[in-house]
This record gives C-alpha cells, structure tokens and sequence, in this order.
C-alpha cells in the first residue's frame, strides 16, 4: 500500500521590511528620548510597523531597545577599529580617535549625547542585560586604547613610566565625561589642540 505523500504546509508570510533599518529607527527615538520616556506609539511612529509586526520580529520594547543598544555599540566598536587600525601609526591612530570625540560632543552632536552613557545613567544597576552590554563595551573600548598605548610603547614613543593599561583608562574616563559636559554646552567645549595636550602628557 502506498503511503501518501507528506502535505507541504505553507510557510509563514516572510517579513516585507528591513529588520535592520526598523533597529536604526527604533536606536534613533531611545538615543532622544530614553528608554523610560519612550512608548509603543513612538516606536509605531519611528519604524513605520504595526504592532503585531513589531512584536513578531523583536518580542517588546526591552528586546527592541537590547538589539538597538548592540546596534549602537556594534557602530561605536567599528569607528574605533578604524582610528585606532593596526596598519596606522599608533599615536596617529590616537589623535583621531580623540578627534572624533571633539567633533562628537560639540553643538548639536554634543547636546544630543551618547546613548550609552544616557543608557548607563537611566538603567544600570537595574538591568542585568544593560549592564553586561555597557560593562563589555567599556572594557572592549580601553582594551582598544590600551593596544594603541601599547604599539607607542613598542615603538619608543610612550613617555618614561607611562603604563598603556592605565593610560588607556585615563582616557577612556576622559572622552566619557567629555560626553556628560557635552550634553549641557551649547558651543564646541574643546578643542583638538586641548585633547591633544593631554596626550602629549603620556608620550615623548
């Protein structure tokens, strides 16, 4: 007797948007306005789905808000492994890195802030999931700088007991609170040639 063939069920609806692009969005209204202060609405709004949809793809606003803090963080890591690039020169490579953060936290750059220490401010010690991701991050990040210190070392280019370890987290304190300042000036508050000052202060 011949078996009947298994019936092919059809498959679920395929997602008609661009998760990623939803994810931006979705960064862009939490990086405003807070995880607190934002609403479904705002999300509705700001990714352009329904809320069926948006829950289908990212469960709840905690989930949407986890994907866009490691979309935000993802952005953050990858700008740093192209200033700080192995291929360049490591005090060079730390010059731009601090441009960088000049230009970020100046007019409206500066006002608009960084997510991660909004982040940190709003939730931390309070989400498990928020901590671990800004813990790692910061960590990653001085392990950035602290390599770059490290490349000037074996170079001869660090300053006589200079260790990169603690120079990369002086620096790291540094460019963070340069985003806390930033927040409330309503003009450019440094400039290259202040950054540059302090690190001339660990190299010869």
């Amino acid at each position: 007797m011949r078996r009947a063939a298994p019936v092919q069920l059809p498959r679920g609806r395929p997602r008609s948007f661009d998760t990623e692009a939803a994810v931006e969005r979705a960064m862009n209204v939490f990086w405003s306005r807070g995880y607190h202060a934002t609403a479904l609405p705002d999300l509705l709004r700001a990714t352009k789905l329904s809320r069926g949809s948006l829950y289908a793809a990212f469960g709840d606003k905690h989930s949407l808000f986890l994907r866009a803090l490691d979309r935000y963080i993802a952005i953050a890591l990858t700008r740093m492994d192209t200033e700080l690039d192995h291929r360049r020169e490591p005090v060079e490579g730390l010059r731009a890195y601090l441009a960088g953060y000049v230009d970020r936290n100046s007019g409206a750059n500066g006002r608009r802030g960084c997510l991660l220490v909004a982040t940190a401010m709003e939730l931390a010690g309070r989400d498990v999931e928020v901590d671990r991701r800004i813990g790692n991050f910061f960590k990653a990040m001085e392990a950035r700088v602290a390599g770059a210190f490290s490349r000037a070392k074996a170079a001869g280019q660090l300053a006589d007991g200079v260790e990169p370890s603690s120079a990369a987290r002086i620096l790291v304190c540094f460019v963070e609170g340069l985003r806390v300042v930033g927040k409330t000036a309503p003009t450019r508050i440094i400039s290259q040639a202040t950054v540059d000052a302090l690190l001339d202060r660990f190299i010869r």
